[in-house]
């Protein structure tokens, strides 16, 4: 879904509120959905999702779960096919086998034929037809749950009591949300919570003498700028699309432009990398980043465990 965050998704106003009505036909449908027949797999079953729209490193997760467990079993990615999502299916399928079609209980099917052992979705959580052995919700440390308001009023996908039917929940990001984390935990004492960090993994492919202009399209701009500086990018300039942006040439032309009338080398994460054409990637850096997570062996017997 190509969107640009709105402001008054993160605090309540007289819009967020003016919305709250058009909020329960989301809510409406989010509980039709529940009540859904259950499709169960033979094929071992791991969903990371989010309930807050937009960047909480659904992708980044999937591909360090796979890391984590592609020792122990035969893995694949399964992704819903959306045509404005091509960039997080090139990461994906630079990184593993990728099963990315219409329907997800199709792919599944598909995945079982050709005897993978375990099906990692990136997405999926609000796709109530479908039991997954463990579920995933992913939170960025910075946004957590905005407003706390469903879309459109705010940026929930679905009420954070859903927190209840899934069983790991992860934060993203810099900041030590600990008061966040409790309030998790009385919504589901069950529930595990994981910290995890950016971090980069192409860091001698630039000189930090140099000065950059940053652009981006994803889900979190913020998210990336803040691993740029605390990695010590010199970020002169910014140029911010929306997400799952398709950037045109005229797009790209005027990002060199700008870069090149001030001096500047030009830095996008992978995600904006892969939907750029050969032609455009010319005099484009990307960082590569993959995530930290703390107590990654507590996390790693936890999946071991329950799959």
């Amino acid at each position: 879904m190509k969107i640009k965050k709105p402001l008054f998704w993160d605090n309540y106003n007289l819009v967020s509120l003016s919305l709250i009505p058009l909020s329960f036909i989301v809510i409406f449908f989010n509980f039709i959905k529940t009540l859904s027949f259950k499709k169960n797999f033979k094929i071992k079953t791991i969903c990371v999702g989010n309930i807050y729209l937009g960047g909480t490193g659904k992708t980044p997760l999937a591909l360090k779960i796979n890391d984590i467990l592609k020792y122990k079993f035969k893995t694949v990615f399964i992704k819903k096919n959306y045509p404005d999502q091509i960039d997080e299916q090139n990461i994906l399928s630079k990184y593993g086998k990728l099963i990315c079609l219409k329907f997800r209980d199709i792919a599944l099917k598909i995945a079982q034929r050709k005897k993978y052992q375990l099906a990692i979705l990136d997405d999926g959580l609000q796709d109530k037809s479908l039991n997954y052995d463990i579920s995933i919700a992913c939170f960025n440390s910075s946004d957590l749950i905005g407003n706390g308001l469903i879309i459109p009023a705010g940026p929930l996908r679905e009420k954070v009591s859903s927190i209840l039917n899934y069983d790991i929940v992860f934060l993203n990001g810099e900041k030590n949300k600990s008061k966040f984390e409790k309030k998790l935990k009385q919504l589901n004492p069950k529930l595990k919570i994981f910290r995890a960090r950016y971090t980069p993994k192409n860091l001698k492919s630039f000189k930090f003498k140099d000065n950059f202009l940053m652009f981006s399209g994803i889900g979190n701009p913020a998210e990336f700028k803040k691993t740029l500086n605390k990695y010590n990018f010199n970020i002169k300039k910014e140029i911010i699309f929306p997400d799952h942006y398709k950037y045109k040439n005229s797009d790209i032309m005027e990002i060199k432009k700008t870069a090149r009338r001030n001096k500047l080398k030009i830095i996008t994460s992978e995600k904006d990398y892969c939907r750029l054409s050969n032609s455009q990637k010319k005099n484009i850096q990307y960082l590569t980043i993959e995530l930290k997570i703390e107590k990654e062996n507590e996390f790693k017997n936890f999946l071991l465990k329950n799959l």
